[in-house]
């Protein structure tokens, strides 16, 4: 099936739904050099076009992968929801879109839709905004997760306190980790990704994030980025896992490139939710994505990376979990080539996942050969929280040492809680006041007041040191 326009006294023809897709993109390196992006201006006006007059239903009678061979399709075709799909079912993708602006649209009536609507009428939609829009619409929606904190409540921004180290050593990640807790991060989660994937070295860093955790009674959840696997082998061996770590795409090849299916996440689910962690809730797991994945692993079937990310949004919902964030800016400029282009996918990313009823953060970041910079980084995390993001990632001074890219700094999460207002999870700011980190105004206290009376409650000499 073929899709025309006429636009400019020129006919625009697109051979696929595909096609249509990539081409109504806004412009990005990683589709350019898929050979999907649209080859002028005028073609992606064109493709907009035929995209906003699209009938929603569409999506489920062409699927863009196919079903027989795709378990991720059929996860997304085979779980729709057509109750909560009935009240939109008459819609084009330009009228979804102007459904989404109204005003009487609220947090409840995108609640109540967000299980009929599949990841590729959420791309779609996509396409036709300005970011002003994503922003406005994405403030709109609250997802709202648990697990020994409560997250995604209004006026509430989290944080991912990512402690790297390029060695694991256990006294400079519980450096690290303190510095973190001494600016009010770490609520959404105390995260490590280790330098080296193996079972006893996760289960070592593991059993170091629970014991500090325990001692000093911190609402948060921790976890070691290990694959899906590994955390598998350290849960039956009895390690205190609170949350399962996976990097995830959009395709079923694309995840066989990560060494997973929806089989073992199903199992690892399970696994998770069998040790009983959490106190105020049981979301247990936590995915990462990031645009361009399927791509790289040459698993995009010829979709945008747009599409296919948000396509990832579907397995990342199957299981219910407590954080999604991407990682937007990782990959490189290959696929993502400057700060414009960041900046665009991380609001289209934040709002397709919140869309789809995702609990969805970002790690605001920028490999040191792409043409970005921590400017860049200041403009995103600010439209990022205006437009409602869960959770945010912060790393000692903007550069992760041990993935050797640039990201927030703690001290950018202080920025944004002073300006705009937004709070951690409303345990962990309990827990912040108790330990005397509050000031008189609700803001983190200065650390020259009293700094060391704070660091031997929370850590050792040797740590401080």
């Amino acid at each position: 099936m073929s899709y025309k326009c006429d636009f400019a006294g020129e006919r625009h023809v697109f051979d696929t739904l595909a096609a249509v897709m990539a081409c109504a993109t806004p412009a990005r390196s990683g589709d350019a050099l898929a050979g999907l992006a649209a080859q002028s201006a005028a073609e992606r006006v064109a493709a907009r076009a035929v995209l906003a007059d699209l009938p929603l239903r569409h999506f489920l009678d062409h699927v863009l992968v196919p079903y027989e061979s795709d378990e991720v399709t059929r996860l997304i075709i085979d779980g729709h929801d057509a109750a909560a799909f009935a009240p939109i079912a008459h819609m084009t993708v330009g009228d979804l879109r102007d459904w989404l602006l109204r005003t009487e649209t609220d947090a409840s009536a995108l609640a109540a839709v967000a299980p009929g609507l599949t990841p590729e009428m959420v791309a779609a939609v996509s396409k036709l905004m300005r970011n002003q829009d994503l922003i406005a619409v994405a403030r709109k929606v609250r997802v709202i997760t648990a697990f020994r904190n409560t997250i995604g409540l209004e006026g509430r921004l989290s944080t991912r306190l990512q402690p790297n180290h390029p060695t694991d050593d256990p006294r400079g990640v519980a450096a690290a980790v303190l510095d973190g807790l001494l600016h009010g991060v770490g609520d959404a989660v105390i995260g490590i990704n280790p330098a080296t994937d193996s079972v006893p070295g996760a289960s070592r860093l593991i059993h170091m994030l629970d014991d500090l955790r325990e001692r000093y009674a911190i609402p948060t959840q921790t976890c070691v980025l290990t694959h899906v696997t590994n955390a598998i082998a350290i849960m039956a061996r009895g390690a205190p896992v609170d949350l399962v770590f996976q990097s995830i795409a959009g395709s079923e090849a694309a995840n066989r490139g990560f060494g997973i299916d929806l089989a073992v996440l199903r199992e690892a689910h399970e696994a998770a939710l069998a040790l009983g962690r959490g106190t105020v809730g049981r979301n247990v797991m936590y995915f990462e994505t990031g645009q361009g994945s399927a791509l790289s692993a040459n698993a995009h079937h010829g979709v945008d990376q747009q599409t296919m990310e948000t396509r990832a949004y579907a397995v990342a919902r199957a299981f219910d979990p407590l954080l999604v964030n991407t990682v937007v800016g990782f990959i490189g400029p290959e696929y993502l080539y400057d700060g414009k282009e960041i900046i665009r996918a991380a609001l289209e990313d934040h709002f397709c996942g919140k869309l789809l009823g995702l609990p969805m953060g970002c790690d605001a970041c920028y490999t040191n050969h792409a043409e970005a910079d921590q400017d860049d980084m200041d403009t995103l995390m600010t439209v990022l929280t205006v437009a409602g993001c869960t959770f945010l990632i912060c790393v000692p001074g903007n550069d992760d040492v041990m993935l050797s890219y640039q990201s927030l700094s703690y001290h950018d999460a202080l920025a944004l809680r002073a300006t705009l207002g937004v709070r951690g999870a409303p345990e962990f700011e309990a827990w912040l006041d108790e330990m005397g980190l509050l000031d008189a105004q609700g803001g983190i206290r200065a650390l020259t007041d009293g700094a060391e009376t704070l660091v031997r409650r929370l850590g050792d000499a040797s740590l401080a040191a």
